[in-house]
């Protein structure tokens, strides 16, 4: 990642050196609770449409963010990140999580094979919201001159930001991230099994990994693929792009 903000994004506007905690809030707000529960209305969604219509009762097919916020995960943990990240003078991988969807995988027509599908459609769905996103920032370069122009190129960049972490973590084989589940549903069945019995064990794994300080380092090489795709298809200079997200993780 840049290691100084551009001094002129695309020469179009000079971005702020710097963001307080505040305006850091202000433009994750929505980036946030958007990727992590669209990501869960995906499962949903797509369990629906492979025999499983548990979410789908439960009213968790919704783009209601109310109907999948989780209190810790969804507002206490990234605001919390935030802060402690604002005061260490540093960037730090932003995350957090939704509730669950609940999904029957017995319900599926083919259980196994269903189960690659459902789990591929959170990350599927931040990788769209990457995208879009990265169209926001398109969109704010159009209006040199306007007010609002700086607070959406911002909020486009954090939206691209928190979407490729998510989809990079969630890519990870372990369950019960959605990855893990994609590996089981590909394994030969006494692979998948022994993978499956990971479950219980798999966030205390992940969180061990983040305070060794493997996981950003196993993550970020899709996470810069992902930026790099966003600013390809957009026409965005993926160097100016970097160092935008740069200046809402500082």
């Amino acid at each position: 990642m840049a290691s100084s903000p551009p001094g002129n994004f695309n020469n179009h506007y000079e971005p702020p050196v710097e963001l307080n905690l505040i305006q850091k809030i202000s433009i994750f707000a929505l980036p946030v609770l958007f990727a992590i529960t669209l990501h869960e209305a995906a499962h949903g969604y797509a369990a629906l449409k492979f025999g499983d219509r548990t979410a789908q009762l439960l009213g968790r097919i919704s783009l209601n963010p109310i109907r999948h916020i989780d209190l810790v995960g969804t507002i206490i943990v990234p605001i919390a990140i935030l802060l402690l990240t604002k005061l260490s003078g540093g960037a730090g991988i932003l995350f957090g999580w939704a509730k669950p969807v609940p999904v029957n995988f017995n319900q599926l027509h083919r259980p196994k094979q269903d189960m690659l599908w459902v789990a591929a459609a959170g990350p599927g769905a931040n990788l769209l919201m990457a995208l879009i996103w990265a169209g926001m920032i398109k969109l704010a370069l159009a209006m040199p001159g306007s007010p609002v122009a700086m607070p959406l190129a911002l909020m486009g960049a954090a939206g691209i930001f928190i979407n490729a972490v998510l989809m990079a973590l969630n890519l990870i084989p372990l369950p019960p991230l959605d990855g893990g589940r994609i590996a089981v549903s590909l394994l030969p069945t006494p692979l998948a099994i022994k993978l499956s019995h990971v479950e219980p064990y798999g966030i205390f794994i992940l969180l061990g990994l983040m305070f060794l300080g493997v996981l950003g380092m196993l993550i970020w090489p899709l996470i810069q693929s992902i930026i790099e795709l966003a600013a390809f298809l957009f026409g965005l200079n993926p160097i100016k792009l970097l160092a935008l997200i740069q200046i809402v993780l500082n």
